[in-house]
């Protein structure tokens, strides 16, 4: 195979001599009338006639597309044409066969179309025909270079494989693997779905600042820059909760956002810096109540991917049920039902840490008995929930914004789902009492001066704001990459989202 350079050289040459013959080899203005999918529709619902049999005056159809794949056959010529509407459906036309003949097209026109290269871009007008295997055929009477691809595409039968090529360069990757279009086209069609279940039911979209002058509403390490012009540090979002609460306490009593946040850690087959979030909050609502409405939202998601009233959906070798109700656990009995402890042991810190080392867990014996129920429930628990499962009553050492359970204020009304084994929301009840917030900010503040990276921030203008009043409210994130890599059966983040953060080349 010649070296990629001699490729490009031979084509860039190409592109001098259209030009100095007169034709744009980067022309605008073509606008096709149909797409292929409606041309080879077309020939399903009226049988197209046999070459043959093609009269003068047959109906034409006007495409354009890349062309995937080229074959000369002295006096014709066929082409394979590939637009945004074949080749997603894995089980759908890949393209529409081109078929152009020196008789009927003419010798200098016939040329121009042989020197046309795979990965070109064409516009072909020209009628419908069947060829003796019954292949629908477009016949050119007329076509016009659009775009001269000057880098030679994979070759066709090994295409592009390579995974860091394919996430580096996805607009090869889209065009040598256009099932990978769907995966896009689900996303979008789960991001409508998200946005059309909020607006039923009286939320409003908004929008929240990216850029911090205190990063908040999540634990987590977030990316740093700087304001030139104010001369001040600011941090690009963790999470936008603590401004959408702020308009809670403005009376945008039930608000949503799908937003951008970036976090300053690292990269896993679950996690990029750069992710999508869905997040909503509404008054005078508990966790209980947006437990109701994460089932309803799930299970809804599931039939509109489905087209269908089914709410199951394959991941790899799981079926995956969103058929309402969920299961429901505490943390604690997480612990027992999933993760095998004895009751007795999840009860009693002394026994938990010692049963924890027994399984090769090293723990510090100085961690207070909440965050060591979740070192356990990380280990232990959290893989192993495949099935939609809510968890609950969070011990409140890890939950800085949520809610005092009122018959154990050591635990806090919150939730989290699991699918597949992957945390998909959180949610809770809010902690509307600013000095109860003032205290858990002091906490974080302390931890993160004992070295710990990702504890909160103090942030006084929340408090301030919660002293102005804040309703009592709920409200839930839930990571919209993984939703997708949910609905799509794909198992790395990286699938769904078009340019992941990768390594330098």
């Amino acid at each position: 195979m010649r070296d990629t350079n001699r490729v490009m050289s031979d084509r860039l040459k190409k592109v001098d001599a259209l030009r100095e013959s007169g034709i744009n080899p980067y022309a605008n203005g073509f606008e096709p009338r149909e797409l292929c999918a409606d041309v080879l529709e077309s020939a399903q619902e009226t049988k197209p006639p046999d070459m043959a049999s093609l009269q003068d005056e047959a109906p034409h159809f006007s495409v354009a597309g890349r062309v995937m794949a080229k074959n000369k056959m002295g006096k014709a010529m066929f082409l394979r044409l590939r637009d945004r509407s074949v080749g997603i459906d894995p089980e759908g036309p890949k393209t529409l066969q081109i078929y152009a003949k020196r008789d009927i097209l003419g010798e200098e026109a016939f040329a121009r179309l042989k020197s046309v290269d795979v990965g070109d871009f064409i516009g072909i007008e020209g009628p419908l025909f069947a060829t003796r295997t019954e292949e629908p055929t477009l016949m050119v009477r007329d076509f016009v270079m659009l775009t001269k691809s000057i880098r030679p595409l994979p070759e066709k039968f090994h295409g592009l494989t390579d995974v860091e090529t394919r996430f580096r360069q996805r607009y090869v990757d889209l065009t040598m693997n256009p099932e990978v279009g769907s995966v896009f086209r689900t996303r979008a069609k789960v991001l409508s779905h998200l946005r059309h279940f909020f607006e039923e039911r009286d939320y409003i979209e908004v929008e929240t600042p990216m850029m911090h002058p205190i990063p908040g509403g999540a634990t987590a390490r977030p990316f740093e820059t700087h304001h030139n012009a104010l001369d001040i540090p600011l941090y690009m979002r963790i999470a936008p909760e603590l401004y959408l609460k702020r308009l809670l306490v403005g009376g945008l009593g039930r608000v949503f956002e799908i937003n951008r946040n970036f976090r300053n850690e690292g990269l896993s087959p679950k996690h990029n810096p750069e992710f999508t979030m869905l997040e909503f909050y509404q008054a005078y609502a508990t966790y209980e109540d947006l437990i109701s409405l994460t089932e309803e939202l799930f299970s809804g998601l599931a039939q509109k991917i489905n087209d269908s009233e089914e709410t199951t959906r394959p991941f790899g070798e799981q079926v995956i049920d969103y058929a309402r109700p969920f299961a429901r656990y505490t943390v604690r009995e997480s612990l027992s039902a999933v993760g095998d402890i004895p009751a007795e042991v999840v009860a009693d810190h002394q026994a938990l840490l010692d049963y924890l080392a027994a399984k090769g867990i090293e723990v510090d014996a100085k961690t207070p008995y909440g965050l060591v129920l979740m070192v356990a429930f990380d280990a232990l628990v959290e893989a192993k929930l495949i099935q939609p499962t809510f968890i609950t009553e969070y011990p409140v050492e890890n939950s800085p914004l949520s809610r005092r359970n009122e018959a154990d204020n050591n635990y806090v009304d919150r939730f989290e789902i699991f699918v597949a084994g992957m945390e998909l929301g959180n949610a809770f009840s809010e902690l509307n009492d600013p000095v109860d917030q003032r205290g858990r900010f002091e906490e974080q503040a302390a931890q993160r001066d004992a070295g710990d990276n990702e504890a909160m921030f103090m942030d006084l203008d929340y408090v301030r704001a919660l002293e102005y009043g804040m309703p009592p409210a709920a409200g839930e994130g839930i990571g919209v990459d993984r939703l997708v890599m949910l609905m799509t059966d794909t198992h790395t983040i990286r699938e769904v989202i078009l340019f992941p953060q990768m390594r330098p080349e």
